[in-house]
């Protein structure tokens, strides 16, 4: 069984060994989580050198080799050599280095799910690396149930629960799990984000009119 986790990559050094076009999909995630990442490949696709030549990536414009993972918290293989592969997976092992390796699940300490994301909401699919395929076409059908207004009323309930958690300390539990009915859900999946405020509200506002047991 997999342990799911969400790992805060910020100024982290992260490596990424190969430089097509599946490389410079990792790449870009890996920027988007704010990862410090050097590319290490005698090639890259364009993107990857444009990223290289303002400075965003650091290019080491050769093939892998003994040592490259150093300093490193997390490696992505993406190369089509078997043999190469199976070397980074070897000294990340070592070092005790997270390490994916595209399409190698045997060689791999983490997997990379599919992903759906909405401003902070984030919802992850895996299938333990057996069928990369069925996790997009969940994603696909899920990005339908969760619409873009997801994301923009994740912050508004967010500030919400920050009030909550100030004016009712002895009753957040009640008040937070009252306030987002199934009403909210149907407004949401219609991207109706103003509705689902609305709803949301109108709730609260009852319980600040009637505070509940325990409230201060």
């Amino acid at each position: 069984m997999l342990y799911p986790a969400f790992i805060k990559l910020e100024n982290r050094q992260c490596l990424v060994v190969g430089g097509g076009k599946v490389a410079a999909r990792k790449v870009k995630m890996l920027l988007m989580c704010g990862a410090k990442v050097r590319v290490v490949s005698p090639q890259v696709v364009e993107e990857l050198a444009a990223l290289a030549a303002v400075g965003e990536i650091e290019w080491v414009r050769r093939g892998f080799v003994a040592g490259d993972t150093a300093g490193a918290f997390l490696v992505v293989s993406a190369t089509d050599d078997r043999e190469v592969n199976g070397q980074v997976a070897r000294e990340c092992a070592a070092g005790n280095i997270l390490l994916n390796v595209v399409d190698q699940p045997e060689f791999c300490s983490f997997y990379v799910p599919s992903v759906i994301r909405r401003g902070e909401l984030t919802v992850a699919i895996s299938t333990g690396g057996k069928s990369p395929l069925l996790a997009r076409k969940l994603r696909e059908k899920l990005e339908k149930v969760f619409p873009p207004a997801y994301g923009e009323f994740l912050e508004y309930l967010g500030s919400l629960r920050r009030e909550i958690i100030s004016r009712y300390p002895a009753a957040k539990e009640e008040v937070l799990d009252k306030i987002v009915t199934p009403e909210v859900f149907s407004a949401l999946e219609k991207n109706d984000v103003a509705a689902a405020k609305e709803l949301v509200k109108g709730v609260y506002d009852r319980y600040r009119s009637e505070p509940p047991d325990g409230a201060s």
